[in-house]
């Protein structure tokens, strides 16, 4: 009797298997065509990562074996990723085997112009916007002393889900999870595991959603239970970077200048702004122009138009500004293992000044208020 396809609904005969169940030496998966072997691959690939976490005797991937850390901040073991129901729409690289998107690739090709969003695709961008936000909330509220950070995955994916949105960050280039959690010394990109929160730890939630055709961004450091001045100063000063920067935004504001007065709020406080990561265009695509570095003396294109939508979102960690990027090739931290703290909006140029889109509702400007982010 001829084997079936492992894709749900297909029920075709099957010849082709997979080749990274064979290198794990698991059971055959069979599938009938390469279409329905990437249609499943998002769900399929899960097995192997489970497989794999098992075999190693600490549930960490092998490529950590030997690995040298900066800080005290070590992997855990990592839950299946979370599937979305197929009803919800998805952007382009969802169901990409390696998480590629088409559309943003031929976007870096050919497009050098920052987009000009019309006023109908402004208020698709505002859903999305509006959904992130409060997503992130319900993320928000799930750090806590005690709570792992895949637990905050699960939170941000099921509102996403309830939502009817995708969350952006699924399969984005193969990033497993829904959610990015970015712990201590974590820059960003922390990919959400077992470890549990401590008490003083400062932990960023980034949130990115997609709905509607559109991708909203943004994200939030939280102060988990009693973190010691030092910690708590520097989440305020990179708040502070932002807010200096957000009331730069107006028609006719250079892109490269924010970087000047990010960098000089860091350094009045004693701290460094990262280099390797910026803030980007965003709507249609996750990622797009103009690129936004945060340090000063960049070399940024483009001038402020109504009509811009993009994110700044500056990294500002207590030591060096150099960073490593851990084996999972996603957890970028600090080279000296000092703590960073980030906050992230998505912001639409206007014809007098700006809209912070995924701001919180009643809060039209950036507000400092300690008890907000405090877990």
């Amino acid at each position: 009797m001829a084997e079936l396809c492992e894709t749900p609904g297909c029920g075709k005969p099957a010849s082709m298997g997979c080749p990274t169940c064979i290198k794990l030496g698991l059971p055959r998966s069979l599938y009938c065509s390469q279409e329905c072997f990437k249609s499943h691959w998002p769900q399929h690939k899960a097995l192997h990562k489970l497989v794999r976490s098992a075999q190693e005797p600490s549930g960490i991937l092998p490529a950590f074996s030997g690995y040298s850390y900066t800080g005290s901040l070590r992997p855990a073991p990592l839950s299946a990723p979370r599937v979305v129901p197929s009803h919800i729409p998805r952007p382009d690289y969802a169901d990409h085997p390696l998480g590629h998107s088409a559309s943003e690739q031929g976007d870096k090709m050919t497009n050098t112009s920052i987009p000009i969003y019309t006023a109908k695709q402004v208020e698709g961008i505002r859903e999305a916007c509006r959904i992130g936000r409060e997503v992130l909330d319900a993320g928000g509220r799930a750090a806590r002393v005690g709570a792992t950070t895949d637990e905050i995955d699960r939170v941000v994916h099921e509102a996403c889900v309830e939502r009817g949105a995708y969350p952006s960050p699924l399969n984005y280039y193969q990033f497993p999870k829904s959610v990015c959690t970015s712990v201590n010394e974590a820059i960003c990109h922390g990919i959400p595991d077992a470890r549990e929160l401590s008490d003083g730890d400062v932990c960023n939630v980034d949130v990115s959603t997609y709905f509607g055709g559109f991708h909203g961004d943004l994200n939030e450091t939280f102060l988990v239970g009693g973190v010691d001045d030092e910690g708590r100063a520097l989440v305020k000063t990179a708040f502070t970077c932002l807010q200096a920067a957000i009331n730069m935004v107006r028609p006719g504001t250079m892109y490269r200048d924010l970087g000047t007065v990010i960098g000089k709020v860091a350094r009045e406080n004693n701290c460094q702004v990262v280099r390797t990561y910026c803030g980007h265009g965003i709507g249609a695509l996750f990622h797009t122009v103009p690129n936004i570095p945060h340090y000063p003396k960049n070399k940024a294109k483009g001038i402020m138009k109504p009509g811009h939508i993009f994110t700044i979102e500056p990294m500002i960690n207590l030591g060096v500004w150099q960073d490593r990027t851990w084996p999972d090739n996603w957890t970028s931290v600090t080279a000296d293992g000092r703590r960073s703290a980030q906050f992230e909006h998505t912001i639409l140029v206007t014809d007098t000044g700006y809209e912070l889109l995924t701001a919180r509702e009643n809060e039209p400007v950036m507000t400092w208020n300690e008890a907000l982010l405090q877990r």
